[in-house]
């Protein structure tokens, strides 16, 4: 039984991996899960320069998933080279770091400073729903979205994963526009825009008014979107939004992804990252699945 996936050329021993802003950069979870299990670890956003992230309330508990404006939080790329990576690369698990910005040249920074580190894949951030600039992320328009995505490429040493929004009308032109850029990889989706207001003191549950919402409620929206892409693009798609189990994964992968990413559910279990990967294995020994990449689009039109 062969659990390995190969993406932009990067081979991962299974096709899970932690959705960013979810696992830190794993040490949080080490005592829990062993990292050695998961195909990639995904790091929380990294910055040119420290962020100290939005105002407090900032995160908040929804119907079936949860909103969050932590604002990308980080300490910046100074700290992550000294400290997160060493600690990552004691493990047998690719690195992919979510780099993060507010200008074209905070993310070309931090690119190019990782060009010399030893990490597998870059992942960029263009479309957290609060970190905004000229009050719309880089990656909710098409245009935007292929300027930063060339630009990125041609400084990049590492595959380029685009990580694309969902708060937009297309995800297949999205998905299109940053193929055509150059990009080696898609993830997504990345949180839905929401809202929730506390009716007893008339005031927003976060400080922020919106956040992003991700979890369980969010996964019928992930699912369409990740099947759309797949269907459209010719490079591979990382999908991830509200995946908490061995089915929810396997459902992402049926729709054409070629990896999944846990993301909430981190918080609610946080050994659910290796139970999705052991759930796949046994889903493949129950149906007699000899490779993991049969799954990929696996889906009967």
């Amino acid at each position: 039984m062969n659990t390995k996936v190969t993406i932009a050329g990067v081979t991962l021993n299974n096709p899970v991996m932690t959705a960013s802003g979810t696992f830190g950069s794993g040490m949080e979870y080490s005592d829990f899960v062993d990292l050695n299990r998961l195909g990639a670890v995904v790091t929380k956003g990294v910055a040119n320069v420290p962020w100290p992230g939005n105002p407090t309330p900032r995160v908040a508990e929804t119907y079936g998933g949860m909103l969050n404006a932590i604002g990308l939080q980080n300490p910046g790329i100074d700290v992550f080279a000294e400290r997160d990576i060493p600690f990552l690369r004691k493990y047998d698990t690719k690195i992919i770091v979510n780099v993060c910005g507010k200008t074209v040249e905070d993310y070309l920074e931090v690119v190019e400073r990782l060009g010399s580190e030893p990490v597998d894949m870059l992942e960029i951030n263009v479309s957290c729903p609060n970190v905004k600039e000229g009050a719309i992320a880089f990656g909710q328009k098409a245009d935007c979205l292929y300027d930063i995505t060339s630009q990125i490429k041609k400084k990049a040493r590492q595959p380029v994963i685009m990580k694309l929004s969902p708060n937009v009308t297309d995800i297949v032109e999205m998905a299109k526009a940053a193929e055509a850029a150059g990009a080696d990889a898609l993830s997504m989706i990345n949180t839905i825009t929401g809202m929730k207001i506390d009716i007893h003191r008339r005031k927003f549950a976060l400080a922020n008014k919106t956040g992003g919402l991700s979890g369980p409620a969010i996964k019928p929206v992930a699912v369409r979107m990740v099947y759309q892409a797949a269907h459209a693009v010719q490079i591979p798609v990382i999908g991830m939004g509200g995946i908490g189990s061995a089915e929810d994964a396997i459902e992402f992968l049926l729709a054409g992804a070629s990896a999944v990413a846990v993301g909430a559910m981190n918080f609610v279990n946080p050994y659910a990252t290796v139970e999705v990967v052991e759930g796949i294995e046994a889903y493949m020994k129950r149906y007699g699945v000899e490779n993991v990449t049969d799954l990929i689009g696996a889906v009967e039109e």
